[in-house]
C-alpha cells in the first residue's frame, strides 16, 4: 500500500458533515499556527486531495472559503499562496452610534446566557420536524444573503428554530418577545451599513450556523453548546470593537 506524504500532519476527514468545512478548518488552523508561513504556498491540489482523502471539488470549495477570509490567493500557474495568518475581519457597518452598540451588546449578553444551553438541549431533544425546520431555516438564510439581503428575518428564524427544538416553551416565549430585536443588524441604519463587508460578515455567520446545525443533527450537546457560544461571542467581540 502506497504511503501518502503528509508533511502538515493533517487528519483525513470524517465522512459526516461538510467535507469542505472540515478541510478548511484544518487548513485555517495550520496557517494560524505558522506551519504554512505567510508568503508560502499551500501544497498542490492533488496533494491536498491525497492528504485529506477527498475529491478535488471538496478541496476547491475549502480554498474558496479560505479566500473569503482573506487568508489566501490563487494565481494561475503559480498556485495558492498564504496572504495572512489570521482571517481578515469583516464588519457589518462603517460606524454605529455608541447608544446602539450598547443596546446590541446588552442583547448579546442575554443571548449568551440562554442560547448555548438551548442549542445543547436542542441536540438532545430535536425530532424529525425540528430537523426539517432547522435545515429549511439554514437554507433560507444562505439564499437570502447570497441575494444581497441583510437576512435579518432569516437569521432570527434559524435561532428561533433552535429554541423550538428544545421543546421548552419558555425558550420560545423569550424569542417571541425579542423578535427581530435579537438580531444586531436589525438595529442598524441603512447609512451605517457597509454592503461588501456585510456580505463577508454574513458568510461567516452562515458557516457558524452550519456548525451549530451539524452538532444538533448529530445529537452532540457539547458541540452544539460550544458552537453557539462561539457564534455569539464572535458577534459580541465584533460589535464591541465599535466602542473605540
Amino acid at each position: 500500500m502506497t504511503q501518502v506524504m503528509n508533511p502538515l500532519g493533517v487528519k483525513r476527514v470524517s465522512q459526516q458533515g461538510s467535507l469542505s468545512r472540515q478541510v478548511s478548518q484544518q487548513l485555517e488552523a495550520i496557517i494560524a499556527q505558522g506551519n504554512i508561513a505567510v508568503g508560502d504556498k499551500l501544497p498542490p491540489e492533488n496533494g491536498l486531495c491525497e492528504m485529506f482523502g477527498v475529491s478535488r471539488t471538496v478541496v476547491r470549495e475549502a480554498i474558496t472559503h479560505l479566500k473569503s477570509l482573506g487568508l489566501v490567493e490563487t494565481r494561475r500557474g503559480i498556485g495558492t499562496r498564504v496572504l495572512r495568518a489570521a482571517p481578515e475581519e469583516a464588519y457589518p457597518a462603517k460606524r454605529i452610534s455608541l447608544t446602539t452598540v450598547e443596546d446590541i451588546l446588552g442583547i448579546l449578553e442575554l443571548r449568551l446566557t440562554l442560547e448555548p444551553e438551548a442549542a445543547a438541549l436542542a441536540a438532545l431533544r430535536r425530532d424529525d420536524a425540528d430537523i426539517e425546520r432547522l435545515r429549511q431555516a439554514h437554507g433560507r438564510f444562505i439564499e437570502a444573503f447570497q441575494h444581497q439581503s441583510q437576512a435579518r428575518e432569516e437569521d432570527f428564524a434559524f435561532h428561533f428554530a433552535v429554541a423550538q427544538s428544545t421543546h421548552n416553551p419558555a425558550f420560545t416565549t423569550v424569542y417571541e418577545q425579542l423578535n427581530l430585536g435579537a438580531i444586531p443588524r436589525a438595529k442598524l441604519l441603512s447609512v451605517e451599513l457597509d454592503t461588501a463587508a456585510t456580505h463577508r460578515y454574513l458568510e461567516r455567520v452562515a458557516e457558524e450556523h452550519a456548525d451549530i446545525l451539524e452538532a444538533i443533527l448529530a445529537g452532540d450537546s457539547d458541540a452544539a453548546r460550544d458552537a453557539m457560544r462561539h457564534h455569539l461571542s464572535r458577534a459580541s467581540n465584533t460589535y464591541a470593537s465599535y466602542r473605540a
